[in-house]
């Protein structure tokens, strides 16, 4: 973070202009100046012509594929589990019972039943799905290789000036692997910061300080010259003249109208507010939506915690209707604005469930075999590639790795599989590794 001293200045709240220079402070909220340096790096290099957006629905701890998705409905009930099957738009289809909206649009969605990587343990199997990779272990936490939403603020970057390429709501999954690790901290995640389906929601990271209205920021030059008296004759290096550039920008961005319009929900119907739900899933898989319409790239929504080790039915019965709700709304939403053929919708978690109930009526980790969803973005809907056996334990057709999935969305995003960066030693790295597009999605 750059910071430069020189006289003080304080206004009413105590804000001193030299705090207003380090452009990572709560001021500005996101390290913008980072994000803007980033930008201004990024024209230097030759990006994909890109129309194509992502958003995810992170189900951190593991949805049960066996609850949901991948219903064993003729196996003991010890396998099978609580819920009954029903049928969906697609003949020979059929989801849980707690999906009655997605089986509606099932036409749209297609399922991989068949994801398989080798690691039972929360931290290393979250950064393998969010990687391609697998790295830290329970001795090494961090994270050794980019998240895909990195991968795309780097190589695509926002369709719009001003919008971060890349936003998580409310904020980065736990373990630190939805951030950028050699790519640079410029591609880290914009984190909303709150529950969107809070009263008065408000972005933390995009609120002007108290004390300072956007009536009394109309003009950025303005602004900065409350700031920044600094003599630029003494700056012989240039750098003041370029901070002021990211200053700018970073001001562009909490005052302009385009951004704050795309995190006002306010001004949805509150019609369409119902439809989505009046909770943290419909909320946010709304202004998700409302971010890539207005020009980010990647959206991840952090949906809670999935570990359910105790009394499974109960945790289900708080995840599953809003989830529901959200996803099958967000898809009929962008269909109807036609969008949804730009707009790629990804579920997965870091692993499923254990085909078996425990002792505890809960179901554990299991990585073996689970399935993630699809729909959007030129995926064709109404699908479903890979097998599981018979109770859900293994896979029988088309085994396929979390590199695999990457590639797949890559590929429909018009990024590169041929993408390299240099990673924390200096290596060329592979976004995809021996990565393979699950072309039957195609």
């Amino acid at each position: 973070m750059l910071s430069l001293s020189g006289n003080k200045y304080s206004n009413c709240d105590g804000v001193s202009r030299r705090n207003f220079l380090q452009l990572g402070a709560p001021l500005l909220g996101l390290g913008l100046a980072d994000l803007f340096q980033a930008r201004a790096t990024a024209a230097e290099t030759v990006r994909p012509k890109s129309n194509k957006s992502l958003i995810v629905f992170w189900t951190h701890g593991g949805m049960s594929q066996q609850d949901t998705y991948d219903m064993k409905p003729l196996a003991p009930a010890e396998y099978r589990g609580m819920y009954r099957p029903i049928s969906t738009s697609v003949p020979d289809i059929h989801v849980t019972e707690r999906f009655p909206l997605q089986a509606k649009v099932m036409h749209h969605i297609s399922q991989v039943r068949s994801v398989h990587h080798e690691n039972g343990i929360h931290a290393p199997s979250a950064h393998w799905m969010q990687t391609g990779y697998f790295g830290p272990t329970l001795a090494r936490n961090a994270p050794q290789k980019p998240s895909f939403g990195s991968v795309i603020a780097r190589t695509i970057g926002a369709h719009s000036e001003h919008m971060p390429p890349y936003v998580t709501i409310p904020k980065s999954e736990a373990f630190g692997y939805q951030g950028a690790v050699y790519l640079g901290k410029s591609y880290n995640p914009f984190e909303v910061g709150t529950d969107p389906n809070s009263k008065n929601f408000k972005i933390p990271n995009l609120a002007l300080p108290d004390g300072l209205t956007l009536k009394s920021v109309e003009s950025r030059r303005e602004l900065l010259k409350q700031f920044d008296t600094l003599n630029r004759e003494v700056d012989q290096s240039g750098v003041i003249e370029g901070l002021d550039t990211f200053k700018q920008q970073a001001l562009e961005m909490v005052t302009g109208e385009r951004v704050r319009k795309a995190f006002d929900l306010s001004s949805e119907d509150n019609r369409l507010r119902d439809q989505y739900g009046r909770h943290q899933y419909g909320q946010s898989a709304l202004l998700a939506r409302r971010l890539v319409e207005a020009g980010s790239s990647c959206v991840t929504i952090n949906t809670g915690y999935w570990d359910h080790h105790n009394d499974i039915e109960k945790g289900l019965e708080t995840h599953l209707p809003p989830l529901d709700q959200a996803m099958a709304t967000l898809i009929e939403d962008l269909e109807q604005r036609g969008m949804l053929d730009d707009v790629m919708i990804f579920c997965a978690g870091e692993f499923g469930r254990t085909p078996m109930i425990n002792g505890h009526a809960g179901r554990d980790h299991w990585s073996n075999c689970f399935t993630v969803m699809f729909a959007g973005g030129g995926i064709k809907g109404g699908r479903v590639v890979g097998a599981s056996e018979k109770f859900g334990g293994g896979v029988v057709e088309r085994k396929t790795t979390p590199l695999d999935l990457l590639a797949t969305i890559y590929q429909k995003m018009g990024v590169s599989l041929e993408t390299h960066f240099d990673d924390a030693s200096g290596r060329p790295t592979s976004i995809v590794g021996t990565g393979k597009p699950v072309h039957e999605l195609f």
